[in-house]
């Protein structure tokens, strides 16, 4: 993605009802059209928690509706009304959509198996990410997963996407008792994100209480 068409992107996000903007102006570099590869290959090795699962900014559910099936009820939680509207074209068993905060907060308590976070830690507010970490483990089970998709991993100021290390993620995690059981560089990514990408997996431990 050139950084044009960022410098864009970040124009319509800062202003009113951004991310719908995008959608509409068809400003969605991160929408490839099919489900992240890498969740397919965990999902075909079998690699992935059973039980609930939890896919935030899920854009038009390609990965809700590859995570689904009859071992995992999915929730994918997506603000963009246009990105949803699309999203429910594809109707498949054991899954929902959730629009925004007020419906999420009315799941709470909803603990769920596994949460994948395909980039969207990069379009926090760094000022937010320990609010995010928090609601991470509020919502996740004792033993349960978290698996992050670390992008852009480099050199770049501003956001979003705002820049990510391993670093940023453990300075807010870890407070919350969650390790990383595997960070690795991300050889499934798409070719403009290659060598900039890693996917980590995050286990919150069975003995840890919610502060």
């Amino acid at each position: 993605m050139g950084s044009k068409n960022v410098r864009k992107i970040q124009e319509v996000i800062h202003g009113g009802d951004g991310w719908n903007k995008c959608w509409e102006q068809g400003l969605t570099p991160w929408d490839t059209g099919r489900p992240t590869p890498v969740l397919v290959d965990l999902l075909e090795k079998g690699g992935l928690p059973k039980g609930r699962a939890l896919v935030p900014g899920c854009g038009t559910g390609y990965d809700v509706v590859a995570i689904a099936g009859p071992e995992r009820f999915v929730v994918g939680l997506e603000i963009s009304e246009r990105a949803i509207k699309r999203a429910e074209e594809d109707q498949v068993y054991s899954f929902s959509y959730l629009r925004n905060k007020r419906e999420l907060k009315e799941l709470n308590p909803y603990e769920c198996n596994l949460h994948f976070w395909n980039k969207f830690f990069c379009a926090i507010e760094p000022s937010m990410r320990p609010a995010w970490a928090s609601q991470v483990r509020d919502m996740l089970k004792p033993d349960g997963e978290l698996i992050t998709l670390m992008f852009p991993i480099g050199d770049r100021e501003g956001g979003p996407p705002y820049n990510v290390t391993l670093d940023t993620y453990e300075e807010v995690l870890h407070p919350m008792g969650l390790r990383a059981i595997s960070v690795e560089d991300n050889e499934l990514a798409i070719r403009p994100r290659k060598g900039r990408e890693k996917i980590a997996r995050w286990k919150r431990p069975l003995n840890l209480s919610p502060l």
